[in-house]
């Protein structure tokens, strides 16, 4: 670890802090210092697991920290966003950037008015798979892609996560809380979005945990839980994405890409490595190996936020790219909720690949 290493504060001690703190400590370039949560006993708990220093929320945007992370649930992220950037602090947010594209706008006018610079997960697309899928699409060999479809469906969190009344919250919800990883990693890789189409609904207004200490309990559903929608990318890719809380088991794949001389089949984009299946035109299916960043490194992209600080480039997980997949999904339930197509008015650039070396660059010791 370097001596002038990157100081990184989180806010938000919950189920989703380790993975953080376990990746961010795979970097050379950031060093994670102080971690604040308004219950101080759970502020407590994480530091002492991780020998870190707890603080107050106040503390900790009052200490030298050089980026926040805000690890607390959606419904937080604008009034604990825009905290930590009238403190001075460049702030890394969990996905979605925010619960609503109104609240996302009005953060991104809290970042201008700062001066400081927004980011906002997932940054799973700047995994190996990811880059893998974006330098086979840059490099024209499958053609322009023309099509594509996308599939998160499963039965949700109930049985598994200590918490999962705010999974099923608006903010959340299996578009919100999962489709974001693969609406950002479709953006990445074809552009912009235009125009969306969708259809909604909640299969169940109560949910009762199947399984687990919370056996039997009851959650009230608060949005919808099953949700397809049609993507019309700017490029002229139609892509159509079904998310669900609803399906126990499925055996669609999670991305396929189509273009005019081939097809690819992507990996979870919710995991930074897998390995791609390509073929060209009739041909047979080959497998295509990821790049560097396989492993669980969740912080990736505060290493990479803070490379672009001292190196003086744009960051690859940037505000308007969260902005723009927070509209998009925003615009889905929309759609469907009045049922016609909706026009977005954001747009951002694709994040440009990482470099090769990067890995070097940002003193990663952990690539597989």
């Amino acid at each position: 670890m370097s001596v002038d290493a990157t100081r990184i504060g989180i806010i938000g001690a919950g189920d989703i802090f380790p993975a953080y703190a376990k990746g961010l400590a795979a970097f050379g370039n950031v060093r994670l210092v102080a971690v604040a949560d308004a219950r101080a006993e759970a502020a407590d708990a994480r530091a002492a697991e991780f020998g870190i220093v707890a603080m107050t929320p106040a503390q900790l945007l009052a200490s030298d920290a050089d980026i926040v992370i805000n690890l607390t649930p959606p419904a937080a992220h604008l009034a604990v966003g825009q905290q930590v950037l009238e403190a001075g602090k460049h702030l890394y947010t969990e996905k979605p950037l925010a619960a609503s594209y109104a609240e996302g706008q009005a953060l991104m006018d809290a970042a201008a008015r700062s001066g400081c610079r927004i980011a906002c997960a997932p940054d799973t697309f700047l995994g190996g798979a990811g880059q893998a899928a974006r330098a086979l699409v840059d490099s024209g060999r499958l053609g322009r892609i023309v099509a594509g479809q996308a599939c998160m469906m499963e039965r949700g969190p109930d049985d598994w996560h200590p918490n999962p009344e705010f999974f099923y919250r608006p903010g959340a919800g299996p578009l919100m809380d999962m489709g974001v990883y693969y609406l950002t990693q479709l953006v990445q890789l074809l552009g912009p979005v235009r125009r969306v189409s969708g259809m909604a609904h909640t299969s169940w207004l109560q949910r009762k945990v199947p399984r687990g200490p919370r056996l039997g309990q009851t959650i009230a559903v608060q949005t919808p839980t099953h949700v397809v929608t049609g993507l019309e990318f700017e490029a002229g890719t139609f892509v159509t994405l079904s998310t669900s809380f609803d399906v126990w088991k499925h055996k669609s794949s999670h991305i396929e890409l189509y273009g005019e001389q081939g097809s690819v089949v992507l990996p979870d984009p919710n995991q930074f490595g897998g390995t791609l299946s390509v073929c060209e035109c009739d041909g047979d299916w080959q497998d295509l190996a990821p790049r560097a960043f396989t492993g669980r490194l969740r912080g990736l992209g505060v290493a990479e936020m803070a490379w672009a600080l001292r190196a003086g480039q744009p960051h690859r997980t940037n505000g308007e790219l969260a902005l723009h997949v927070l509209e998009i999904m925003d615009a889905i339930l929309r759609a469907a909720e009045q049922g016609s197509a909706v026009l977005l008015a954001t747009r951002c650039e694709r994040p440009a690949p990482l470099p090769l070396g990067f890995a070097q660059q940002i003193g990663c010791e952990v690539s597989a």
